[in-house]
């Protein structure tokens, strides 16, 4: 499920971000926020997020709740007019085998989550808990 990144040539560096810490208030107040329909989607996924190993801080960038190790950011999750995004910071080297990532950058990757839609949330579930193992490979390989 995730890729090996001690085997990759040209390894991209790894993003750093100051400031994570384990509970956030800037984060519970974002995630209790308004649009309630999409921030409890939001918070769904971000509590899975937390719940990846006890060494996952927390963090607001980009206006937004980011969950790193160590200072190392590996998911997101953010809302906006009618959907939520969670997204990966690495996500264009996770394997996706139900299809449910979208973005086209060097990098990252998201899931777009609507309110009422059908979801796989097995696939993104196993998505969150590849990238903290991603992101951990990559730190240990720095």
């Amino acid at each position: 499920m995730v890729l090996d990144i001690a085997g990759m040539t040209g390894v991209q560096p790894i993003l750093r971000l100051n400031g994570a810490v384990k509970h956030d208030a800037a984060v519970e107040l974002w995630l209790n926020g308004e649009p309630q329909e999409l921030r409890s989607i939001a918070r769904q996924w971000f509590a899975a997020m937390r719940k990846c190993g006890g060494d996952v801080g927390e963090l607001m960038h980009d206006g937004c709740p980011v969950a790193c190790v160590a200072d190392a950011p590996f998911a997101y999750a953010n809302a906006f007019k009618s959907h939520v995004n969670v997204g990966f910071f690495h996500g264009a080297s996770l394997e996706d085998p139900a299809g449910l990532l979208e973005g086209t950058g060097k990098r990252m990757r998201h899931v777009k989550l609507k309110p009422g839609s059908e979801l796989n949330t097995a696939a993104l579930a196993a998505l969150i808990d590849a990238a903290y193992a991603d992101i951990k490979l990559r730190l240990s390989a720095d």
